[in-house]
């Protein structure tokens, strides 16, 4: 084989290797992009990784737990009664501005709030004698660990229905809890529910559904 023979075929082989390894990296980043999108597509439609911060849950949520939120439950049915859900909650002023909030010129931000479902819409909420009344008959809250009496009625102090559209939140630890008995926060609207609380990852030791 001359030696023009050899170059030839050493170019081509060459080519051929440029090309299998162009082949090879294009689809490791269509598969990139693939596995991307669809980590977008959950994190914004399905689930989304959230933080317990404060106490108002306590015993059921502890400050500093991680959790996952389902999205995608209420876009085929409505909250229920002690759904643990996540809304947005009144606007709070940045008492230390990040990065971010210092080049958007942001100064405020609405924190996200986890409280319990308590009242349903349509339904008449009053908190009498430390006590849940719906539409005047006295709630049963033991299920899931609620026995305090309610010191701070709240707005709910005196009867208050809900709007069709309306749900009446509260926090399971009462007494720290700034939940739908006060006016900043108030009735909770159904296009502001986020989602509800799904599964706790962390700690290991408590990981799995959040009842």
């Amino acid at each position: 084989m001359s030696e023009t023979s050899v170059k030839k075929k050493k170019a081509r082989e060459t080519e051929e290797k440029k090309k299998s390894f162009m082949k090879e990296l294009f689809g490791d980043i269509i598969y990139i992009a693939v596995i991307c999108l669809i980590v977008y597509l959950i994190l914004h439609f399905v689930g989304q990784r959230t933080q317990v911060n404060g106490d108002s849950m306590d015993n059921t949520l502890a400050n500093g737990q991680s959790l996952i939120m389902d999205k995608i439950s209420y876009r085929f049915h409505d909250p229920e009664r002690f759904d643990i859900v996540i809304f947005p909650g009144p606007e709070e002023e940045i008492e230390t501005p990040g990065l971010v909030d210092t080049l958007l010129g942001r100064t405020s931000r609405r924190p996200y709030y986890i409280k319990r479902v308590i009242g349903m819409p349509g339904e008449t909420v009053q908190i009498k004698d430390g006590k849940v009344y719906i539409n005047d008959k006295e709630l049963t809250e033991d299920v899931y660990g609620i026995t305090d009496y309610i010191d701070e009625p709240g707005m709910a102090e005196e009867p208050l229905t809900l709007e069709e559209d309306q749900y009446f939140c509260l926090g399971d630890n009462r007494p720290v809890s700034y939940d739908s008995r006060y006016e900043p926060v108030g009735p909770v609207k159904r296009k502001d529910i986020v989602g509800k609380v799904w599964i706790r990852i962390w700690p290991l030791s408590l990981f799995g559904k959040v009842k």
